[in-house]
């Protein structure tokens, strides 16, 4: 790294416990000149390989790219755990500065003429080259990705994508600020017993402790959190307070002023569309699913039209069945969005004779953790040990060794699991460290994957524990599944490793985990009342899985609503007034009004905050369509840990990465490709 800027090194030398970074060693105001020394050395070590005399081999440029940038990865790996998990107005700031920085930086490599011209000459002779498997899909990613970064277009095509990349960086930065301020900025504060009506007293504790953190002390407070609002809509006694706040849950990045996402999001379509265009495809929906399992929108498009016939007829017998109850409660409403949660918790604890607030006392956040390292035990023999006491991004973080049979270690995990308001809404998983097996600059071969994973329950009273609903208890299964992928990742090279996947494959190794969250055997164990310690009483357990497919039709009709916006957002192009657009499709698939989108577009972050899921939301339900064929597979056998399909899932599945095509990976552990008839058994939606 330059020796121009002072640099502090815990950014880039890691020597905190089994190589974590040391996260109380570094400064806020670290980051800006660690950034600056690190995009030129970057940039030298591009020019060094692009400048290599020598013919090109697949060590001399690939594996050269591949190992090139590791100071940027560790700065950049640190900056946006930050932004997402801890931020402040410091972090936010360079994040504006930062993202159309590194979008410049990266374009600007994509478009090196010299270096592109060793790629494709590997490329064009790759038959020859007696490449690995892995190494030709490591050769076509970096081929097709200087491809898809302009190489091929003359220059000043090349440099309006340069600065549409850049632009759209700066765009999905504000974008995702924007939401964090409108969550940030909105509590409704309840002070009187009537406001509390139905409120179970876990929720009460949570609402007081953000009120606490509001400076509120004595008062309620409603936020935008998920692990908030959701509760509070579904037990809510006070109509008139869960529509006032439902509609501030809806109108994130629409509240007009400053944090308004609208303009952002015509202008992203708008450079999506250019881009598109420059680089050859008929809309950004091709382009983004050139290199997928679904490959064309087309295929989209049928399998999510396949299942919203299904799911709308569904969630029409829920609405009648929900206006027949306010009906018979004396009331003369129609069924609003509003109702929805409260309506259906109340026919559930009637349909099936439970409540969440019944099930909530046997789902302790720390049990579920327990029963995620133990189904990872029974499953890939793997087992988590926690590290007290050592310092992480925030005091709230949990330090995991993850080690095998024989003890070895094989990654660490950083667990991170309570709202706060300097975290963004949603659950993720991410890598500060990706496994590999190369030889890295400082003599090292190879590292351990450092994963993290990033929730937001809501954080108990000091001293009570932390209790889940059911999907809170999914959310932290699915995340985990993410985290397996990436720690039980065994590949050489590390743009293959863990969930570098084609988007449609990344979300099957965290849906399917969640299927033994329910597994029997699991919940008895692990489903203790936190008072009397007392295991999940058989009959409630029958309940539990009896009530599985339980709403159906509302899950999948927001859901399925979320992406078919999506794709038709990045199939139409360029448009004016893009809520005119969902409105639009909105009314041609006939959206009920009893129940809106799950990411309505102005606070849409998988897609507009940053380009991750953008035209790619659907692969959620493409992977749930694996996931439930996979998981078939196991209960084949009668055993839901049986030995030689966890087997063949971790070698064909969670541990090869990118490596090989997703296809024949899923095929080698299936022995073949899944129709979405077991999925749609799953969520109870099978004629």
């Amino acid at each position: 790294m330059s020796s121009q800027t002072a640099v502090n090194p815990a950014l880039t030398e890691w020597t905190g416990h089994q190589g974590l970074p040391r996260f109380d060693a570094v400064k806020d105001t670290d980051f800006a000149p660690a950034f600056d020394a690190a995009l030129a050395s970057h940039e030298a070590e591009i020019d060094a390989i692009a400048g290599n005399r020598e013919e090109p081999t697949f060590a001399n440029t690939v594996t050269a790219l591949e190992i090139a940038g590791d100071e940027l990865s560790r700065i950049s790996a640190l900056f946006w755990n930050k932004a997402g998990a801890h931020t402040n107005e410091t972090i936010q700031a360079l994040e504006r500065e930062i993202a159309p920085k590194m979008a410049r930086h990266y374009s600007k490599i994509g478009t090196n003429a010299a270096l592109f011209a060793r790629l494709d000459a590997l490329w064009e002779g790759r038959d020859a080259l007696g490449l690995t498997l892995e190494e030709t899909r490591v050769l076509e990613r970096h081929w097709k990705g200087f491809v898809k970064s302009g190489a091929k277009l003359p220059k000043a095509e090349q440099e309006r994508l340069s600065a549409i990349n850049e632009k759209l960086a700066g765009l999905g930065a504000q974008f995702g600020q924007n939401v964090l301020a409108d969550e940030k900025s909105w509590a409704l504060l309840l002070s009187e017993e009537a406001d509390l009506a139905g409120l179970p007293d876990y929720l009460r504790e949570a609402m007081a402790a953000a009120a606490r953190e509001r400076g509120e002390e004595g008062k309620y407070a409603v936020t935008l959190s998920r692990s908030i609002i959701e509760p509070f809509l579904t037990s809510s006694e006070r109509r008139d307070l869960r529509e006032q706040a439902f509609n501030a849950w809806v109108a994130r990045g629409a509240n007009g002023g400053k944090t308004d996402n609208r303009e952002i999001i015509r202008e992203t379509l708008a450079l999506r569309a250019e881009k598109a265009k420059l680089l050859g495809y008929a809309n950004f929906a091709e382009l983004k699913l050139d290199n997928t399992m679904a490959k064309t929108p087309d295929a989209v498009n049928d399998l999510l039209m396949t299942v919203w016939g299904k799911a709308a007829a569904r969630a029409a017998e829920e609405e009648r069945d929900i206006a027949a109850l306010i009906a018979e409660e004396g009331r003369n409403h129609e069924v609003m969005p509003w109702d929805w949660r409260h309506y259906a918790e109340k026919i559930r604890t009637r349909k099936f004779d439970f409540s969440e607030t019944e099930l909530k006392p046997y789902l302790q956040l720390e049990k579920i953790i327990a029963a995620c390292f133990e189904v990872a035990g029974r499953l890939f023999g793997i087992k988590a040990i926690e590290r007290k006491g050592i310092p992480a991004y925030h005091p709230d973080v949990r330090v995991f060794e993850i080690r095998d049979r024989s003890d070895k270690l094989v990654a660490l995990f950083l667990g991170d699991y309570f709202a706060r308001s300097s975290k963004r809404s949603g659950a993720w998983m991410s890598s500060f460290q990706s496994q590999h097996k190369l030889p890295l600059k400082n003599g090292k071969i190879g590292e351990l994957p450092i994963i993290y994973n990033v929730c937001n329950f809501a954080k108990p009273a000091e001293g009570r524990p932390a209790l889940l609903s059911l999907d809170d208890a999914r959310t932290l299964f699915h995340e985990f599944g993410h985290a397996l992928h990436g720690m039980l990742s065994n590949v050489t090279y590390p743009s293959v490793s863990g969930t570098g996947v084609s988007r449609d494959f990344v979300e099957l190794p965290s849906q399917l985990y969640e299927h033994w969250l329910t597994v029997p055997a699991i919940l008895k164990e692990y489903a203790v009342h936190y008072e009397t310690g007392a295991p999940i009483p058989q009959a409630l357990l029958d309940k539990v899985l009896a009530a599985r497919t339980f709403n159906a039709g509302f899950n999948t009709v927001e859901f399925t609503s979320s992406a078919l916006v999506d794709m038709a957002f990045h199939t139409r192009g360029a448009v004016e007034d893009p809520m005119a657009v969902q409105a639009e499709v909105l009314a041609e698939i006939g959206m009920p009004k009893s129940i809106v989108m799950r990411h309505a577009t102005p606070h849409f972050q998988h897609v507009f905050s940053g380009d991750g899921y953008s035209a790619g939301y659907y692969s959620y339900m493409w992977s749930e369509v694996l996931d439930a064929d996979a998981f078939a597979a196991f209960e084949e056998t009668g055993d839901a840990f049986n030995p030689d399909m966890a087997g063949k899932l971790k070698a064909n599945i969670y541990s090869v990465g990118g490596s090989i095509d997703p296809e024949d990976a899923y095929k080698a552990f299936r022995g073949k490709l899944p129709s979405p008839d077991a999925m749609l058994k799953k969520k109870g939606l099978a004629a």
